[in-house]
């Protein structure tokens, strides 16, 4: 049995395609909750339990690992667009802490001296750069030091920080000194976006606007994908429903995966 969900701002629009055939409902969103109202339509959209005055008639039923839910949303867009994500700790090559603001030259009025720029996802207060170089092909010529990554760890857990971002200078090309940085900081327990894990991809810019967004994203898609993934598996019953996310791409990814992508 297979749902397919796409929530907007005001209604939720649910698919099931299952024994009984095709059905089609649609629900009220619930933006302060969103997983609330997919779990809404599901409810409704699931065969009623057996009772006595329907013993004796065939019923559909679900099977083992028999329930999928297909869902696209707008949950991270929307986060993003309200400047509603969470607390950004980010680490870059030492010298490139700025870049994330700085940003590329492309901009909609060139020569406009008095333009206002909305202000950057991690504030300067938030942002750490590290002693470290790898070279344009991927040669490590500075390592991070074991001390630099103690007081890196030290002053991000002071910082309040919710989520870690970490793009280091051509880690695309050897992304040896970001794993051990993530490693350094994973005790912390925070997220931890890594650059050549989301956009292995050349151009310093690119790479970390979009983890900087991938960790400003990830605690709130987090909690909303596995909330949504235990109401699933609590209205299928006995069988284990498994939750898949769509992608800008058009394929489908894992709610699990999805949450930290």
């Amino acid at each position: 049995m297979r749902i397919g969900v796409d929530t907007g701002g005001t209604f939720t629009d649910c698919v099931i395609f299952g024994p009984a055939g095709i059905r089609i409902l649609k629900v009220f969103s619930t933006p302060e909750d969103a997983a609330r109202g997919i779990l809404t339509g599901v409810r409704q959209l699931l065969p009623a339990p057996a009772t006595s005055a329907t013993a004796g008639r065939r019923l559909p039923t679900l099977r083992r690992e028999s329930l999928d839910l297909i869902h696209g949303t707008t949950v991270g867009t929307n986060s993003l667009l309200e400047r509603r994500g969470a607390r950004v700790a980010l680490v870059t090559t030492a010298g490139f802490e700025d870049l994330i603001e700085i940003g590329r030259q492309n901009r909609p009025r060139l020569y406009d001296l008095n333009v206002e720029r909305p202000p950057s996802l991690v504030p300067r207060s938030l942002r750490w750069g590290l002693a470290e170089r790898t070279a344009a092909g991927g040669r490590i010529l500075r390592r991070p030091s074991p001390q630099d990554l103690r007081r890196l760890r030290h002053a991000i857990a002071k910082s309040g920080a919710d989520s870690i971002a970490v793009c280091l200078l051509f880690s695309f090309a050897n992304p040896e000194n970001e794993r051990r940085v993530a490693r350094a900081l994973f005790p912390l327990g925070l997220p931890v976006s890594v650059s050549h894990e989301i956009l292995r991809e050349f151009r310093e810019y690119e790479r970390l606007s979009t983890v900087t967004i991938n960790a400003y994203l990830a605690p709130r898609m987090g909690a909303y994908l596995e909330s949504l993934e235990r109401g699933v598996r609590k209205h299928a019953g006995r069988s284990r429903g498994r939750v898949y996310v769509m992608q800008s791409s058009g394929g489908i990814s894992t709610a699990a995966r999805a949450s930290r992508e």
